[in-house]
């Protein structure tokens, strides 16, 4: 659990920082030094293209993790307002939005993702944007969960009794009180926004190069496989290690909420 926290930590330090400090580096080339293996000069080798795997690794995480961040921020706004809304009105506003939500499900999320890229065009705000608005789902049923369980609460019933509104509930008792299953849906789900953004990129349709992500690296170095099996190693171990982290963040969250449950603010 400390490993995974302090990598998460060293990742996502070095995400912030690499646009400040590796840009000029991760973009230059030097044909001379085309396909170099990991050195102390270059720590993951070089490309193709003779630039430093390692500058452009980190500054692909800033561009992964700030897509992936941005696409589980949209997912959330979306599913937290949905849920909240079909769990607290309930009857056909609840039948209506669920049902919403058992459609959208039904939808492959990968394939759907590709069709609404290939109409509007790719980039790296277009591509948080359609894995947020085609992600949201899960959050809304698991929110909707949550508030059906609270709404009947005591102090639920007393808020009322004495005169709350509808907003007030729900922002100072309802929302407040799912935000821990919702932490843990946002955990897990950046896992799932880095497979998906690296897979979108790998195929092509994700972040458009010269700008670099961890998909588009391993998409990069695909052609150069057989020769120069870092090109594609380094930035695939990145992906593995931060996915296998936040997962196991997410776990260890997920376990202390469960056993947290009881714990419910009630302050009016």
């Amino acid at each position: 659990m400390k490993a995974a926290i302090a990598w998460v930590f060293l990742i996502v330090l070095a995400a912030c920082a690499a646009p400040f400090f590796l840009n000029g580096q991760a973009q230059a080339m030097d044909f001379r030094h085309a396909l170099e293996p990991p050195s102390l000069a270059h720590w993951f080798g070089t490309d193709s293209l003779g630039r430093d795997l390692f500058s452009r690794a980190l500054l692909g995480a800033s561009v992964s993790l700030g897509v992936s961040g941005l696409a589980v921020f949209l997912s959330l706004l979306f599913g937290v307002f949905v849920g909240v809304i079909a769990g607290y009105r309930g009857g056909w506003c609840d039948r209506l939005l669920m049902g919403l939500v058992d459609t959208l499900l039904c939808f492959p999320t990968f394939f759907l993702i590709l069709a609404v890229v290939a109409v509007i065009g790719s980039g790296p705000l277009v591509i948080a944007a359609v894995i947020g608005i085609t992600s949201w789902m899960g959050t809304a049923r698991l929110v909707r969960a949550e508030v059906l369980s609270l709404r009947e609460r005591e102090f639920i019933l007393a808020s009322r009794a004495l005169g709350a509104g509808s907003c007030r509930i729900i922002f100072r008792h309802l929302v407040p009180n799912a935000l821990a299953p919702v932490t843990v849906s946002a955990v897990l789900g950046l896992c799932a926004a880095i497979l998906t953004e690296g897979g979108l990129s790998f195929l092509g349709v994700g972040v458009p190069p010269p700008v670099p992500s961890w998909g588009n690296i391993l998409m990069e170095g695909k052609s150069t496989l057989g020769v120069a099996w870092w090109v594609s190693f380094f930035p695939g171990l990145m992906i593995f290690l931060t996915v296998l982290s936040a997962h196991t963040i997410g776990e260890y969250l997920n376990g202390r909420s469960s056993g947290g449950r009881a714990s419910v603010r009630t302050s009016a």
